[in-house]
């Protein structure tokens, strides 16, 4: 019986165990290999970490993780989960051991799903970005491009316009509103509206847009619509909440709808918070909190005390 269970080894996951770890809970850490940011070049927005490679820095996290004693890392995912009559929870993994926990952390993360254009795939994490702080500074005096035309699309093409040489909003055939237009053009970021066919590049480097009309667009990166899913289906499993986006409701402690469930990462927000928070270093922050919390829970639970950050999820 483990103390806690942490499903996903990514920064949530890690922070987590670091600071389970640290007051000698026994920790499961359960690793599938699979990061978000795997296709990316370097992690920023990191502090003391910025521009390390996604690999490294989960060898760094390994590395740290292995000088306790009470936490262990296994290689694979949950098959299946059971909540036994008499608490906690029993999990089947899938090089077939077993393991139960007194309380389970969610850290499975997000995957991105990416709708288009052609060509996009090849170009994902090293060309083709959807973060403005994981990625922005690195188009500092570079042609760059949004795709989209939506409000949040136009924001963020301003927002570039500020520090890349040249930025040109790509509506790939859909109306622009007249408003967002002239502002646009007021900043000097110009507009195409054709329709995209496909991005093109060699080894991962963006170098042109095509449209269905019209020349081709010459440009050093570009800014595409992502939509992020739940990697895991546990938390359905479970039972927990979750938003119409499929992020895991939690409150302002990481607890979900399910007695005795963590989430944290970019899998898992609050109601107050609009989207996922893809930053590494606010997943590794979650994380924190969350092992944090969990370690007072069951220390409340095991001396009979009252618990002050036992409130209602919100």
């Amino acid at each position: 019986m483990f103390d806690a269970v942490i499903v996903g080894a990514g920064p949530a996951g890690m922070a987590a165990a670091l600071t389970l770890g640290r007051v000698h809970r026994s920790v499961l850490l359960i690793d599938a290999g699979e990061g978000r940011n795997a296709a990316a070049d370097n992690v920023h927005n990191f502090l003391t970490r910025d521009g390390t490679p996604p690999a490294e820095l989960r060898r760094l996290g390994r590395e740290e993780l292995g000088a306790y004693r009470t936490v262990r890392i296994a290689t694979g995912t949950v098959t299946e989960v059971r909540v036994p009559a008499g608490g906690g929870f029993h999990l089947d993994l899938s090089g077939g051991e077993s393991a139960a926990a007194r309380r389970l952390l969610l850290a499975t993360g997000l995957a991105d799903e990416l709708p288009g254009p052609r060509g996009v795939e090849a170009l994902w994490g090293r060309s083709a970005y959807h973060c403005p702080y994981c990625h922005g500074y690195e188009c500092t005096g570079k042609q760059v491009a949004v795709l989209g035309a939506d409000p949040a699309r136009v924001r963020l093409a301003l927002q570039l316009s500020r520090f890349a040489a040249d930025v040109v909003l790509c509506t790939d055939g859909r109306p622009l509103d007249p408003a967002a237009r002239a502002t646009l053009e007021t900043h000097g970021v110009a507009v195409r509206c054709e329709a995209v066919t496909r991005l093109e590049g060699t080894d991962g480097r963006l170098e042109q847009i095509v449209f269905e009309t019209g020349p081709s667009l010459a440009r050093e990166a570009v800014f595409v619509v992502n939509v992020p899913r739940q990697r895991s289906d546990l938390a359905a499993r479970l039972g927990c909440a979750t938003f119409a986006d499929g992020c895991v409701e939690v409150n302002e402690f990481g607890r979900t709808s399910v007695p005795g469930v963590y989430a944290a990462g970019d899998m898992a927000r609050r109601a107050t918070m609009p989207m996922p928070m893809s930053a590494v270093i606010g997943a590794a922050a979650g994380g924190t909190l969350a092992g944090a919390v969990i370690d007072q829970d069951l220390a409340c639970a095991d001396f009979g005390l009252p618990n002050p950050l036992a409130q209602e999820r919100g």
